[in-house]
């Protein structure tokens, strides 16, 4: 009976270093790292948005443009091209506001 255990205790033991194994050596680390990115970059982007909206509430139209472009340079970092173009026309049309631009 006390042997069955060991042996079960075993095997046990076994299975779960092959999932280990499989878990660092199998892409599941590196997918986790991957996914961990994918949020650290989307973080930094909500982030700029919030100082974007502190730049504009300021007043200076040529810091809010800039920081416009930081938002869109953000997304693009995040891989995010829906974002990406939405700050682009966001920075263009601050440029406008702001002199640099004539249409």
């Amino acid at each position: 009976m006390e042997t069955n255990t060991n042996k079960s205790k075993t095997i046990f033991s076994v299975i779960i270093f092959i999932g280990i194994l499989w878990y660092f050596f199998g892409g599941g680390l590196e997918k986790h790292t991957t996914i961990e990115m994918q949020k650290i970059e989307n973080q930094v982007a909500l982030d700029a948005e919030q100082q974007y909206e502190i730049a504009k509430n300021g007043g200076d139209q040529m810091q809010t443009y800039v920081q416009a472009g930081i938002v869109a340079a953000s997304y693009l970092q995040a891989k995010d091209e829906v974002n990406y173009n939405k700050w682009k026309a966001i920075e263009k049309e601050e440029g406008k506001k702001a002199g640099l631009f004539t249409e």
